[in-house]
Formats: C-alpha cells, sequence, structure tokens
C-alpha cells in the first residue's frame, strides 16, 4: 500500500511515489574524521530494512540523513527520483534511541499530533493508538513519569499517529526489559504489515532475525551489502559482516 500525497488532476487522483530512496555519494565529517564516506545505497518500498553494523559505523546518522535532520557534505538523497522536501519529510516519521515527550499526559501527546481531525474523532483514535500500545490504562499519566519501556511505546504510538508512509527507527527497544521489546516489536510488524515501510537501526541481532526481510550492513561508513535477511544470517558476504554475526570484533 503506497500511502502518499494526493493531488487532483483532471478529476483523478495522483499519488507521489517516494521511492526508490536512493543515496549517491554521500558522506559527512565531524572535523576531520570521515563519519560517512561515499555511502551509495537504495531502498525499495515493499521490504523491512534492518541496518545493522559495529559501533561507529554510522548507522544512527544514516537515518538522520536519510530524514533530512542532516544535510550531507557530499552527495545525494532523492525520494522517487525527487530531491528532499517538506512534503516528502512530512511523510515521514523518526522513533529515537530516547523518547522526547510533551509535558502532558500520553493521551494528550496523541491528541496534540491528531491536530488535523476533529476533536471527537481525535480523541477516539488517541486511544485506539493508546489500546494497540497496550497503554490505555495510563492515558491520563503525565508522560515524563512512565518507565522507559512505555515512554518508548508511546513515542512509536506517536510517531504512527500521523500514519506515515516511511517509519525511521533508531534503536527502538535499546535498553528495555524483553516484554517492553516483544509489545514494540509487535507495533512495527502491524504498521509494516499496514503498508508502512519501515527503516531499522538495532544492535540486537534477534530483533534484525525476527523484524528484516533485508539487511544493510554498514561498516566505517560504507554500505558493505545489502542482502536479503535469510541470506545475510547463514552466508554473509563480507568479512566484517561474517565477524559482526558470529559476535567477533568487526575491525
Amino acid at each position: 500500500m503506497l500511502k502518499a500525497t494526493e493531488t487532483e488532476n483532471m478529476g483523478h487522483v495522483r499519488r507521489t511515489p517516494l521511492f526508490p530512496l536512493v543515496a549517491k555519494g554521500l558522506k559527512y565529517a565531524s572535523g576531520e574524521r570521515a563519519l560517512i564516506d561515499g555511502l551509495s545505497l537504495e531502498i525499495g518500498e515493499t521490504t523491512r530494512t534492518v541496518i545493522l553494523g559495529p559501533n561507529g559505523a554510522g548507522k544512527s546518522l544514516l537515518l538522520r540523513l536519510l530524514h533530512g535532520l542532516l544535510e550531507p557534505d557530499a552527495g545525494s538523497i532523492t525520494w522517487g527520483g525527487e530531491a528532499m522536501s517538506g512534503e516528502v519529510q512530512a511523510r515521514q516519521a523518526l522513533v529515537f534511541q530516547r523518547p522526547t515527550l510533551l509535558r502532558r499526559s500520553a493521551l494528550a501527546n496523541l491528541t496534540f499530533v491528531l491536530s488535523h481531525l476533529p476533536a471527537a474523532e481525535r480523541t477516539t483514535r488517541a486511544h485506539e493508538l493508546l489500546a494497540a500500545a497496550h497503554l490505555e490504562h495510563i492515558a491520563a499519566t503525565p508522560a515524563r513519569l512512565l518507565s522507559g519501556g512505555e515512554q518508548q511505546r508511546l513515542s512509536l504510538a506517536r510517531a504512527l499517529a500521523r500514519e506515515p508512509d516511511v517509519l525511521f527507527l533508531d534503536e527502538p527497544s535499546a535498553s528495555i526489559d524483553p516484554a517492553a521489546t516483544a509489545l514494540i516489536e509487535k507495533m512495527i510488524a502491524n504498521a509494516a504489515d499496514d503498508g508502512t515501510k519501515i527503516v531499522l537501526v538495532t544492535h540486537d541481532l534477534g530483533q534484525a532475525r525476527r523484524l528484516a526481510d533485508e539487511v544493510v550492513f554498514l561498516h566505517q561508513g560504507r554500505v558493505t551489502e545489502v542482502t536479503p535477511a535469510p541470506e545475510f544470517f547463514s552466508r554473509p558476504r563480507t568479512d566484517p559482516a561474517r565477524s559482526f554475526v558470529a559476535g567477533r570484533l568487526v575491525l
């Protein structure tokens, strides 16, 4: 399913495609250190894409570049052949490793982002999202008082509230317990089933095995392989990827 901005053209609805997402020759440096170094990548619409790699490989930075939060020093990023724009960015959402929530109730965090809906529909939809995240019992609780797992589920529910075409996730279950992780993975899988493109960064190989259709492996700021998930986990193509899957130090 392609959820897209619609425009009227001679009585017909025209949908603007976002894919393929193509990055060419991306470079991004901090001082003299190249963090992303000539990275090229093409991502399609229908798969759940998981980005793996050792610490410092550039995974989180790549998400921010693709989402338009940062500008590359060199190279280009196009969505369906078009450059990043406000319209394209509005059709995406990014969930960070550490949630940033409003100083109001869990319910109000959701109604705030549903302001495009009539008031009655806004509240109904917010309760539906809380129920899907197993959070309805804390609807009136200030978001800042929730546990880490509850905050992350609320952050994910808020990202999904606007029905994004693309959902970027940066280590969404880091530092939370297995039960909360399972709920987050269920929310991600349900979003993918509903037609949302998933691009997930994780350090958790078990999570990657459960969620990935394809794996993008980064090493030293470059993509070293893009492989269907079953093949990646059984037969990685590169030495760094083989070391990573085996739990060895990646040099």
